[in-house]
C-alpha cells in the first residue's frame, strides 16, 4: 500500500503485480529485482540462495542501503508473524484502501488473509 501511495505522490509508476509474480522485473522500483530476490530468498526453505541474493543486492545498492533493506525485511517478518499468531485483522481503513490491489494481486487468497493461519 505504501509503495502505491508514494508512487502516486511522486508520479512514479510501479507495477505491483511484478512483486507478486516474481517475474524478475522489479516493478519499476530501483534495484527492485534484486530486492525481490533478496526477500524471496529469505523465505526460501533452507535459504540456499540467500547469501548470493544479499551479495547481489549489496553490489546494486551499497552497504548502507543493504542495512536498511535488512531492517525492513526483519521488521516485516516480525510484525506479520505477530499479527498472524495473535489473529490481528487488517485495520478497516487499510482494508478499504487496499481492496482493489489485494484482489488483483491475489493477496486475498493467501492463508493468512483468509484467517486459515
Amino acid at each position: 500500500m505504501l509503495l502505491r501511495e508514494s508512487g502516486e505522490h511522486t508520479g512514479d509508476d510501479y507495477e505491483l503485480a511484478a512483486m507478486v509474480a516474481g517475474d524478475g522485473t522489479g516493478g519499476g522500483v530501483a534495484a527492485g529485482a534484486a530486492l525481490t530476490a533478496y526477500a524471496d530468498s529469505f523465505y526460501e526453505e533452507g535459504r540456499a540462495g540467500f547469501a548470493a541474493a544479499r551479495n547481489r543486492l549489496h553490489e546494486e545498492i551499497g552497504g548502507e542501503a543493504l542495512v536498511d533493506a535488512a531492517g525492513v525485511l526483519a521488521i516485516f517478518n516480525a510484525v506479520v508473524r505477530v499479527a498472524d499468531a495473535t489473529g490481528i485483522p487488517l485495520e478497516e481503513q487499510k482494508a478499504e484502501v487496499s481492496a482493489d490491489f489485494r484482489g488483483e494481486l491475489g493477496i486475498n487468497d493467501y492463508p493468512a488473509a483468509s484467517g486459515k493461519v
